[in-house]
């Protein structure tokens, strides 16, 4: 049982979760339970359920949500729970394994030119497309789907990435894609686009001022770091204007880094963790040329999604970064000073909920999806409030 890879056990759970749904407990709509926390007790209030695998989440202006189900919709939410039919106008994804419709992001622009931009597998190959298109008058459909880009290098069912970041200054698309549980090496190669992560404007072109425009070598022009395995989380820090990464590796290395334009974050060449099956996989832990995370976990928790805390609910968790746990099963919180992680708290462990994305609502609260059959959105908040 033990040489079991660990993914594959992960996928076959997945199947067996979709294939007999009755075996999950569902959680009424409204349902609350109170945590622990060094904030005081936590309200945790069940917003909406029977969502399939939700993935991705994005608040619009008035406070009601885009999500994203892998199986191939988009729906908006409520705040109080009530879910639209699926959106018209959304390809369909080719889903298997972890490939099908990801992450979603609002453009910066929204409240007047009403794009978002979304992630997913096109195609039975698994690489990774993105996709900007307009949300109609009616909050109904997508008008004008576009795929602006699609990944470069062999594909796959596993370790998509996929998350989106539209920079706060350039307004430039940055999205992780991982390493597609291929051959490890082609997160060091600059001609694919595995384990990279990308900076594209919002019509997929290279912006000129990326790292290996120009280079004659054949480094794809859209890259803006690389040695990554599979970012899962990605966000800009409010205090600092840095972007910010989470990336799953493999039995330990889960990490966050802070990503610097060509920089190189190691994957395989250098890390913490080891192979599946127990063997070595990396060089040592360091290497000239190649970042070191501020953060890693080891064991794996498997974080998902992130969010920087600025609310005034939790007026002692201001500045901190927030990510889910899928292995872990858990909310995580990360306190900071600058760019140095001070102290972990782990959160909500005894909800067993495998946590897809956090983000920080237009109210203060946290909200959170639950990735199983009959998924979840969360409401986390002060007890009474």
């Amino acid at each position: 049982m033990k040489a079991f890879n660990t993914w594959a056990t992960a996928v076959l759970s997945a199947a067996i979760v979709l294939t007999v749904p009755f075996l999950i407990a569902t959680a009424a709509h409204g349902e609350t339970t109170t945590f622990k926390s060094s904030a005081g007790q936590l309200q945790v209030k069940t917003i909406a359920s029977g969502l399939v695998h939700p993935w991705g989440l994005a608040f619009l202006p008035d406070g009601r949500m885009l999500v994203t189900e892998r199986p191939g919709r988009i729906r908006i939410v409520t705040p109080d729970g009530k879910l639209s039919p699926p959106l018209r106008g959304v390809p369909k994804p080719y889903v298997g394994g972890q490939a099908g419709l990801l992450d979603v992001a609002l453009d910066r622009d929204f409240p007047s030119n009403r794009t978002l931009y979304f992630c997913y597998s096109a195609d039975s190959g698994g690489n990774a497309s993105v996709a900007r298109a307009r949300l109609n008058e009616n909050d109904t459909a997508l008008d004008e789907v576009k795929v602006i880009f699609t990944q470069v290098g062999p594909g796959g069912q596993a370790n998509h990435g996929c998350r989106i970041a539209q920079g706060p200054r350039d307004g430039d698309l940055y999205v992780t894609l991982g390493d597609h549980f291929g051959p490890r090496d082609e997160a060091q190669n600059l001609r694919v686009d595995n384990g990279k992560l990308v900076r594209i404007a919002t019509d997929g072109s290279a912006p000129p001022d990326n790292p290996f425009v120009g280079r004659r070598d054949g480094a794809r022009p859209e890259i803006w770091s690389y040695g990554h395995r599979n970012g899962q989380g990605l966000a800009f820090n409010p205090a600092t204007g840095d972007l910010w990464e989470i990336e799953h590796g493999p039995r330990g290395r889960d990490e966050v880094n802070i990503i610097g334009k060509g920089k190189n974050y190691g994957w395989p060449v250098i890390g913490y963790g080891i192979d599946y099956n127990g063997a070595k996989i990396h060089e040592s832990t360091s290497k000239p040329g190649m970042e070191q995370p501020i953060k890693y976990w080891v064991p794996s928790i498997a974080p998902s999604g992130m969010a920087f805390y600025t609310g005034t609910l939790f007026p002692g968790w201001q500045g901190s970064l927030f990510t889910g746990a899928l292995a872990g099963r858990m909310l995580v919180r990360l306190s900071l000073n600058g760019n140095t992680v001070t102290g972990e708290e782990r959160l909500l462990q005894h909800l067993n909920e495998r946590i897809r994305d956090v983000r920080q609502g237009p109210d203060g609260a946290l909200w959170l999806l639950t990735d199983n059959a009959d998924g979840r959105i969360l409401r986390v908040s002060p007890a009474g409030k």
